[in-house]
């Protein structure tokens, strides 16, 4: 059965495509469906003329250099512990990375939770959590600090570096590439957001917006549909996750984000700033912003020579046309963060021979 589904939704690319007759651009916006696509070997079963891009869907990529260096900067102080999860670790700042420096004060954590657990063992110490990701892991933060209130949890700090979906691709077709013909929209998220989220986007730039999940007959049947809706010209979103994703999406979870995060502008690794594209902590909860406990300005952020990550993510590039892909930035000696995420574009072209 799953097979009949896969092959009627390769039928239907094909049958689109070639009734549209010009290259089709379509970005799907998660590291996690860029992963899949090269596991299932879906590039290889589409016609030419339907490219796939990737997008600024991976949380660590997008990370701009100058939060790194705050966190290396932090990690610097004796009476500090930061709490992170284990890819950004190796995520290069602008002289070193917190791999390199192999501090006893900075620890690996699962989650949040183990986070607020520190600042209870450690009262001694300032625990700072940091904390990136899209609207998928932003509300397990905004528990972090209820749980830190509750407990008077004062040593327990938040380097807030939670980003929003919906902004980015508002920026991408607003100019940093409006070749893109429609969105993969991301699942995890769309969990959160819900699909109707993205009827903004398609009404205001008149291009589909189909969410999928990350089996290979859901991604074909994703973008199935969004060839469908090119061929006709009748732009809409859609969901083919239909188990996973509501409309509406998660409530709960939305209302977690807002009683404790609230939109501002900030920057994205190759986007620039982005109009409301990032989070801060309200001020009702500004002890627990470690921007505000520890003075911190903005830290100026700089690509390093020679690396187009900020390209790749905006999908004007593949990453094998980056001078240093494979050669001077590879998985064990990453010179850009897009090669050390396992959900980087760049370590996923690489893993799988591109």
């Amino acid at each position: 059965m799953r097979l009949n589904k896969i092959q009627q939704a390769r039928e239907q690319i094909e049958k689109s495509c070639a009734k549209i007759g010009r290259l089709v651009q379509v970005m799907e916006v998660c590291g996690t469906h860029t992963v899949a696509l090269f596991r299932h070997g879906i590039r290889s079963l589409l016609p030419k003329n339907l490219k796939l891009l990737s997008g600024p869907g991976c949380p660590v990529c997008v990370t701009d250099q100058g939060y790194i260096d705050t966190v290396i900067d932090l990690a610097g102080r004796p009476d500090c512990i930061i709490a992170t999860y284990g890819d950004m670790i190796r995520v290069p700042g602008k002289n070193t990375s917190l791999e390199r420096l192999s501090l006893p004060n900075v620890r690996i954590v699962l989650s949040s939770d183990d986070a607020v657990t520190l600042a209870k063992n450690h009262p001694d110490k300032t625990v700072v959590f940091v904390a990136v990701g899209f609207e998928t892991t932003t509300p397990a933060t905004a528990v972090a600090i209820e749980q830190a209130d509750k407990f008077g949890l004062n040593n327990f700090t938040v380097l807030c570096g939670h980003k929003l979906v919906l902004p980015a691709m508002r920026a991408l077709l607003s100019g940093r590439n409006d070749k893109i013909d429609a969105f993969l929209c991301p699942g995890h998220v769309s969990i959160i957001l819900g699909s109707r989220a993205y009827e903004p986007i398609v009404k205001e730039f008149k291009r589909p917006c189909v969410v999928g999940g990350f089996e290979a007959e859901q991604i074909l049947s994703g973008l199935a549909k969004i060839c469908e809706q090119i061929e006709q010209n009748k732009p809409a979103v859609d969901s083919v996750y239909g188990l996973a994703v509501r409309p509406e999406g998660n409530k709960t979870s939305q209302q977690w984000m807002e009683k404790y995060f609230e939109p501002c502008d900030g920057p994205w690794r190759g986007l620039g700033c982005i109009p409301q594209g990032s989070l801060r902590i309200k001020d009702t909860y500004a002890k627990f912003d470690a921007q505000k406990r520890f003075s911190i300005a903005q830290m100026p952020a700089e690509e390093p020579c020679g690396c187009l990550c900020g390209q790749v993510l905006c999908g004007l590039i593949e990453p094998s046309q980056c001078g240093l892909f494979g050669k001077k930035c590879t998985p064990d000696h990453p010179v850009g963060p897009c090669m050390v995420s396992t959900e980087g574009a760049c370590a996923a072209w690489y893993k799988y021979g591109k």
